[in-house]
């Protein structure tokens, strides 16, 4: 298997940082916008798209202002990718912004890219930041 690049897009949002939140840490708010549905037991997350279905671990929160999932494999077990979600705040101007960071297949790159995009816009028109 290809070793896959790490990348980060910063997407500016008109959002509190306490409603961004919601959305990026709950299985509620993330089944709104990043995958179809959305369910949790305890620090294990499954994201469901269609017919396929992948597995995280909660491997780190930081209250208001991240969150880190780790895929795991079959067995349950970290896997070596994760992404995060970052919610940065502009110590002067208070502008909010969500930095994504992720992996990718050298020649997918752009293709995820475009999806987090796509999923971004799709949180944007949720919480009224068009």
């Amino acid at each position: 298997m290809d070793q896959k690049v790490r990348f980060e897009i910063e997407f500016p949002i008109n959002s509190s940082p306490q409603l961004l939140y919601q959305y990026i840490s709950t299985p509620s708010g993330l089944s709104e916008w990043f995958a179809d549905n959305v369910n949790s037991r305890g620090e294990f997350f499954t994201f469901i798209w269609n017919d396929s279905e992948e597995k995280a671990r909660l491997a780190s929160k930081k209250s208001g202002e991240k969150v880190k999932f780790k895929w795991i494999d079959e067995n349950n077990k970290d896997t070596e990718y994760f992404f995060e979600l970052h919610i940065l705040v502009d110590e002067l101007t208070k502008d909010v912004s969500l930095m994504v960071v992720d992996f990718a297949d050298k020649d997918e790159v752009d293709e995820a890219t475009q999806l987090w995009e796509n999923q971004i816009s799709d949180l944007k028109h949720l919480i009224g930041s068009v």
